[in-house]
């Protein structure tokens, strides 16, 4: 038994074939999912989602949105997407030192900097650990 995995971004379908297990960023935590889970709706956060497909493993980068999961099928709606496969992983690299750089560099004071900044940071780690770089904290 298998599970049907989608994951739609507004632009295009990152991912539309079988898999074995999902694993989702959800806003509480990484959630495993396995063929004949319960039904289940969550909201995702941005982060890696992990597919394994083939006995292999497939790393998405995504930034928010939500996941479905009814009748062995897994549907993942988010607000952008990014196979990791697809991801050069020195840009992402040098975008997560960017991202680090600026994060450090926001005066406390300044509220909406500090949010934008912290966006980005958690966009940058996300595709870079979806690329397969190591992040460390």
């Amino acid at each position: 038994m298998s599970l049907t995995v989608r994951v739609i971004a507004p632009d295009r379908t990152v991912w539309d074939a079988p898999a074995q297990e999902v694993i989702l960023p959800s806003t509480t935590g990484q959630l495993g999912i396995l063929p004949g889970h319960a039904p289940l709706l969550s909201a995702l956060d941005t982060g890696v989602l992990r597919v394994r497909s083939d006995k292999e493993w497939l790393s998405i980068a995504v930034l928010g949105g939500f996941a479905e999961v009814e009748n062995n099928e897994v549907t993942v709606l988010v607000n952008a997407a990014e196979r990791g496969d697809k991801i050069d992983l020195e840009e992402a690299r040098a975008a997560f030192s960017q991202a680090d750089e600026r994060l450090k560099s926001v005066k406390e004071d300044d509220r909406q900097g500090k949010f934008q900044a912290t966006q980005a940071y958690r966009r940058a780690r996300a595709r870079l650990q979806a690329a397969g770089g190591l992040v460390s904290v």
